[in-house]
């Protein structure tokens, strides 16, 4: 067995700290991203995810500006940014996507000028690289208590409003007309998305970050339309995808003589898993290929904010 795996997993790669803490901590939070990614999906706010994910990089350069870690940075950005757009939409698809790219301008302004200090005032080197694109190898085990935690605030935000925020996504009227609070939900979803966009920043990356948060998820929902079963599917899919893009970037370096970059080999399994997804998708039957969790078609639903 071990002859076997020996062309798979390089020497020291079981045995070796970084790769410990990638292992564990990439797991977590591609957990986290794919909970609350199913949700991001289906109430159709992807571009919302994207945009936090920018508006993070303007919390980490900052955080790198002031000598902290880029987790509160991006964590901290994050929330305001998601409190901003909770405050400034109106609950149509049109106000709510104008409230996103308000607030994603002006944090992309900031991000340039972070950036920009980082560059010609921080002494530390590829600060900006590790911002933009992160690296699950460089994560100090002080950070694991912290990053547990904070999944697990947003786990819990978002399994706590479980049902009423299905309905609201599936159709905001008829959540209202049955009484569920759907601003508060709208907010509580934000706050738990805003938490796992800036987790998965730190993971692989601002830039990088969405393709955690949507790439299982929306895979999952190719394979089962079942709410249950495509939140456990996208997390099996991304902690796998983590894992295998870990042993990647570790593995290539004997075949290239450097590492590839972690974030790209995670992006590029997620990609790929998507693309297989295709295959049982196109051989269900056409009567099973309704729309997820049977919402109306994108023309009929109701948006919510």
């Amino acid at each position: 067995m071990a002859g076997f795996l020996s062309p798979l997993f390089e020497p020291g790669f079981f045995s070796s700290g970084p790769v410990h803490v990638a292992l564990t901590l990439g797991g977590i939070v591609a957990v986290v991203s794919a909970v609350v990614g199913i949700f991001t999906v289906v109430r159709g706010q992807s571009f919302a995810g994207h945009a936090l994910s920018d508006i993070g990089t303007a919390g980490g350069s900052a955080a790198v500006l002031i000598g902290v870690s880029t987790l509160y940075g991006f964590v901290a950005l994050n929330v305001v940014g998601a409190g901003a757009m909770e405050l400034i939409g109106i609950r149509r698809p049109r106000g709510r996507d104008l409230a996103t790219g308000i607030v994603l301008g002006a944090a992309l302004g900031l991000a340039a000028l972070f950036l920009y200090e980082d560059t010609v005032t921080s002494s530390t080197t590829g600060a900006t690289v590790n911002v933009l694109f992160g690296s699950v190898f460089t994560i100090s085990s002080s950070t694991v208590p912290t990053i547990v935690i904070l999944g697990a605030v947003s786990l819990v935000i978002t399994l706590m409003l479980y049902r009423p925020l299905l309905l609201s996504s599936v159709s905001y009227d008829l959540a209202a007309a049955r009484g569920v609070p759907v601003r508060l939900v709208g907010a509580g979803y934000l706050l738990a998305l805003a938490l796992a966009v800036s987790l998965s920043a730190v993971t692989i990356g601002a830039i990088l970050s969405t393709a955690l948060l949507i790439g299982p998820a929306a895979t999952s929902l190719r394979i089962t339309t079942r709410t249950a079963a495509s939140i456990g599917v996208a997390a099996a899919l991304g902690v796998a995808a983590t894992w295998a893009g870990t042993l990647i970037s570790y593995d290539s370096s004997v075949w290239t003589g450097h590492n590839w970059p972690v974030s790209f080999c995670i992006v590029a399994v997620i990609f790929g898993l998507y693309l297989a997804s295709a295959i049982p998708a196109r051989l269900r039957p056409a009567n099973r290929r309704s729309a997820v969790f049977n919402q109306p078609s994108a023309a009929d639903r109701t948006e919510v904010r």
